[in-house]
């Protein structure tokens, strides 16, 4: 006989889970719409994924896939102009993923520009706001210099910047630093692939912590580039393509589980997130 309530269990089960692994966005600190936690939000649309992505005349000068926001038209100071001693890495121009992420969290913009704004007709190359009484450029509360990190970037982690000393690159492979084979020894090495004919460079992460809770619970995949490991993004670093770390190589604006810090690729258990890259 055809159990009935377990079948019933079975889809009430799979429905749960469906609804669980699409949520990273919808309903998180970087969703703008109605029903969003972002620190402005609007009624103005329902679509989730219109402030920063558009499936047609998308923004080609960044490269994030599909990019609906225009550029920041900003000039940054570097982590660079503080004169440190151990910083050793080449430096490129602002860019790549990373120009994405500051075309909001660099506070110069309204976070609801977009070049196609949602319905027809919406197109602006220089972008309009979806909701300008609702929503402005992002702030900061309590005086700290997070989330809107404003263009003086001398107090955050450098990006743009060449990973391992710059020793990485086309033709060095692997990119062996921790031997000394390449570059500065104090990280750890950095895996190379060749996908769809361009390079791609990233940081193993053999286990973690996916919750937040102190406890390595899931495991990543060797020499497989992962969600989870740390992501390095192809740059040219004069007349040489290497590995660059951008925002995106610790962060994933997709994964809004709380670690406690939402939107990191991995939990900073025991400092997991800077020591897979640094040795330390």
């Amino acid at each position: 006989m055809m159990n009935y309530k377990f079948i019933l269990a079975g889809i009430a089960c799979a429905l749960l889970f469906a609804s669980n692994s699409q949520a990273a966005v919808r309903g998180s600190d970087h969703d703008l719409s109605a029903g969003g936690t972002a620190q402005a939000t609007t009624s103005a649309t329902t679509e989730v994924c219109v402030f920063c992505h558009t499936p047609h005349g998308s923004n080609t000068a960044v490269s994030a896939p599909l990019w609906n926001k225009a550029s920041p038209a900003t000039a940054y100071t570097r982590y660079s102009d503080l004169g440190t001693a151990t910083l050793d890495g080449s430096e490129v121009t602002v860019g790549s993923v990373s120009l994405a992420c500051l075309s909001c969290h660099d506070g110069t913009q309204a976070m609801d520009v977009v070049v196609n704004a949602p319905g027809s007709g919406g197109w602006a190359a220089a972008g309009t706001e979806i909701d300008a009484v609702a929503i402005s450029a992002m702030t900061n509360t309590g005086g700290a210099p997070i989330p809107m990190l404003g263009t003086d970037l001398r107090n955050d982690h450098p990006i743009s910047i060449a990973y391992a000393g710059g020793g990485c690159g086309v033709g060095v492979d692997p990119c062996t630093p921790s031997t000394g084979a390449t570059a500065d020894r104090d990280f750890n090495d950095a895996q190379h692939a060749t996908i769809n004919g361009n390079s791609q460079w990233w940081i193993d992460v053999a286990s973690y912590d996916s919750t937040g809770d102190g406890i390595r619970d899931a495991t990543g995949t060797a020499d497989t580039r992962e969600k989870s490991d740390m992501i390095l993004y192809t740059r040219d670093f004069t007349g040489v393509d290497g590995p660059s770390v951008e925002c995106g190589s610790c962060h994933d604006p997709h994964e809004e589980t709380a670690r406690p810090v939402s939107f990191l690729r991995i939990a900073n258990t025991n400092s997991d997130v800077c020591l897979a890259c640094h040795i330390k």
